[in-house]
């Protein structure tokens, strides 16, 4: 979204009386006029989207000449700012990708940042115990959503029919206050808002999670059509950016300072953000060409976001099934 630029709008206003004066002002507003915008793009508590933290604290942006905005949300809300074109990009899981694309708000992803391990928790209340327990009774979550996918695939597995469940739509950071109530027998969530929750209320347990089924979940960065066509370039050196913020997570020497940055935006201590980590697969970009092949199943980006199309289709998040193939751009990863 471009904004109109005050400078030459006050130039059109001087253009009738004073054309020497606009004329030099004009040759000199003329580089501003042509500058590019930052790229603006949504980030919120994810692990995996946190790490960008680190790029932005240490200053790699400008160092590797990108111009870049990072914008801190509440998960759903970036993806209605994005939604809205109030974003060029926004980092969510690739089945909430084709949600916003399904939706209207066309998106290409261009690259991987991991893949979720453990850290998307279907969360039982003080004494449910299993998934079988949920049987007849609520489950709070974001319906159409990440959670949602997570828990399907836990009932199916448990041989328990969606309908046999109850579901409570609610925002992701209200479920800790949700399951604490005790009006539901589990909640979805994901770290750190899943450990908010089980610390609220003693005794409440981990039912099933991404660990469960590695590939179910993929975190992406995705990008509105026009951004991609118009600052290819920019996007290249954003991708190239992200093996050097994963090897400053992963080495021992710096993994402290950054565990440090990444934990003090999210607030929490280091020591538990380190656990979170350990619920996040993060990707180099060689790891992500790898599973941005096209193939079927879980081990593939384009598997796995057939498997969410199918989802989203069948509990009606949107209505036609989308083109995940031309929602998936492993190009970049390559520099191209």
């Amino acid at each position: 979204m471009r904004i109109p630029n005050p400078i030459t709008g006050g130039l059109a206003r001087l253009r009738r009386g004073m054309p020497a004066l606009t004329l030099a002002l004009g040759l000199l507003a003329a580089p501003m006029a042509g500058a590019a915008e930052p790229l603006r793009i949504g980030y919120s508590d994810w692990p995996g989207w946190v790490a960008w933290q680190v790029a932005i604290e240490k200053g790699w942006f400008k160092e590797a000449g990108i111009d870049a905005k990072f914008e801190w949300f509440d998960y759903s809300a970036s993806m209605d700012a994005f939604s809205a074109g109030k974003l060029d990009a926004v980092t969510c899981t690739n089945g909430d990708a084709l949600v916003m694309s399904g939706n209207g708000a066309r998106n290409v992803m261009i690259m991987l940042t991991d893949y979720s391990n453990g850290n998307d928790i279907i969360v039982g209340k003080p004494g449910v115990k299993s998934l079988a327990e949920l049987k007849g009774k609520k489950v709070g979550l974001e319906v159409g959503l990440v959670e949602h996918l997570l828990l399907i695939d836990g009932l199916q597995k448990a041989g328990i029919k969606e309908s046999d469940v109850t579901l409570v739509n609610a925002k992701t950071n209200e479920t800790p206050q949700i399951l604490a109530s005790g009006d539901v027998a589990a909640i979805g969530a994901w770290q750190p808002i899943a450990g908010q929750a089980m610390r609220g209320a003693a005794g409440a347990r981990p039912l099933y999670t991404s660990a469960d089924q590695p590939g179910l979940i993929y975190d992406v960065v995705t990008v509105t059509p026009a951004s991609l066509a118009a600052r290819r370039s920019d996007w290249i050196k954003l991708v190239g950016l992200w093996d050097r913020v994963v090897g400053y997570i992963q080495d021992p020497k710096t993994q402290a300072d950054a565990v440090a940055i990444m934990a003090a935006k999210v607030g929490v201590e280091p020591a538990i953000f380190t656990r979170f980590l350990k619920g996040t697969r993060l990707l180099t970009l060689a790891e992500g060409r790898a599973v941005m092949k096209d193939a079927d199943g879980f081990g593939s980006l384009y598997g796995s976001s057939r498997h969410a199309d199918a989802f989203n289709v069948k509990f009606e998040v949107y209505k036609t099934p989308q083109d995940v193939k031309a929602s998936i751009d492993p190009a970049l990863t390559d520099g191209k």
